[in-house]
């Protein structure tokens, strides 16, 4: 009988490889045509490889834990004529016992193999290197390793002005393998690339205090509720709205306008943040987007964000208040000139001028990171003074 071949299907834009997470039927099952098949692992979201017909499982051809690219037979599936054709299929009916592929060698090695770390929407390739005083064979020889030279930080350089050597380098390579080593998650590689490059441009921060009592209040008497950072979220769009530029990205010798207010938000998932995106936040009003909000968080933290829902957004939010920070300066992605940061609320002594003593209010800070480029301090503090005055009438929200 036939054996029609499983193929690890194109999972995103730029996603070249997933790992093996599960296999969720055994072989020798009998399957249906799109049925759930093998559970696969990218860098930002957990998904399935579907059956391409309807037949049983003959083999599974790949190892759980091993990545493989894009196009790789993980397995066969027998089917009859009938099915094959049903399923739409016209492909040579591969050799049963031709050798497969073998399993493509981890992230973790040092071995010229090089994973592709991509966050979705990102307008660089993932693979750019940062600027640095290398000779060429020192390059040559990073990039036959796959390092960046931020990899190289903590080197201290023994040639002429403090550069590092070829020697350096070996003698710090040669020392890794003495000390304790543990692998980086797929998530903490694509976050550590996006950072490095986000790092390459100049990025400033400005902070202002608002008070929340107002807005609490807001909240508490709301059906259903809406988190902080969505406040934050909706603040932010409606202000770009009224003025995109500071969005912008700079490309060369121009400012290229955002063409929609799709704003992300930070959710911590396993060993690293997702940022799901609420498109159109800016003609939305704050009670219509709670229920997407929290369904893009559940889904984030299973990793289980569609691929709709990810990139392509021209800021983010992060509430690091949750973790108990009153102040930070986060990065903005490298597709992204701001990222918006909010504190934790406290309770602080206010004067109030009508009654001539102090009060209590809460309150807490505001941050905005933003690309120095694009944007100056007195921009950056009129959008942060615009985004807390709208956070102080939530009813305009």
């Amino acid at each position: 009988m036939p054996q029609i071949p499983i193929i690890m299907p194109q999972l995103g834009e730029s996603i070249a490889e997933a790992a093996i997470v599960n296999f969720l039927v055994p072989p020798g099952a009998v399957v249906a045509a799109g049925q759930d098949l093998i559970e696969v692992e990218t860098n930002k979201a957990t998904m399935t490889v579907t059956s391409p017909c309807a037949g049983s499982v003959v083999v599974y051809s790949v190892q759980l834990q091993e990545s493989y690219p894009v196009g790789a037979v993980l397995g066969q599936i027998e089917a009859t004529a009938a099915e094959i054709e049903e399923a739409g299929l016209d492909v040579p009916v591969p050799d049963p016992d031709a050798e497969v592929d073998a399993p493509a060698p981890s992230a973790a090695k040092l071995d010229g193999y090089r994973v592709q770390p991509t966050v979705r929407g990102l307008p660089v390739p993932a693979n750019a290197a940062g600027a640095s005083y290398l000779s060429p064979r020192l390059k040559a020889r990073m990039n036959e390793l796959g390092l960046h030279a931020a990899d190289l930080a903590g080197i201290a350089g023994s040639g002429a002005a403090g550069r590092v050597t070829i020697d350096d380098f070996e003698k710090f390579i040669a020392s890794l393998e003495k000390q304790k080593m543990s692998k980086a998650s797929s998530m903490r590689v694509a976050v550590a690339d996006a950072m490095r490059r986000s790092w390459t441009r100049p990025i400033a921060t400005v902070g202002l205090p608002v008070q929340l009592d107002i807005l609490l209040a807001h909240r508490k008497a709301s059906n259903p509720k809406p988190g902080p950072a969505l406040y934050a979220l909706r603040a932010l769009a409606i202000a770009l709205s009224e003025s995109s530029a500071p969005a912008g990205r700079l490309v060369g010798s121009k400012v290229i306008h955002p063409s929609a207010i799709d704003v992300g938000f930070a959710v911590e998932a396993e060993d690293g943040v997702l940022v799901p995106v609420i498109r159109n936040a800016d003609q939305r009003p704050l009670k219509e987007l709670v229920s997407r909000y929290n369904e893009l968080v559940e889904l984030a933290r299973e990793r289980k964000l569609p691929a709709e829902a990810t990139g392509g957004s021209i800021a983010t939010v992060t509430n690091y208040g949750t973790f108990g920070l009153v102040w930070a300066t986060p990065i903005p992605l490298p597709e992204q000139t701001l990222v918006l940061g909010m504190g934790a609320g406290r309770r602080m002594p206010h004067w109030d001028e009508a009654k001539q003593q102090f009060v209590p209010v809460t309150e807490a800070y505001l941050t905005l990171s933003f690309d120095h480029r694009v944007l100056d301090g007195g921009g950056a503090g009129r959008l942060l003074a615009r985004i807390a005055d709208l956070m102080r009438h939530p009813e305009l929200l």
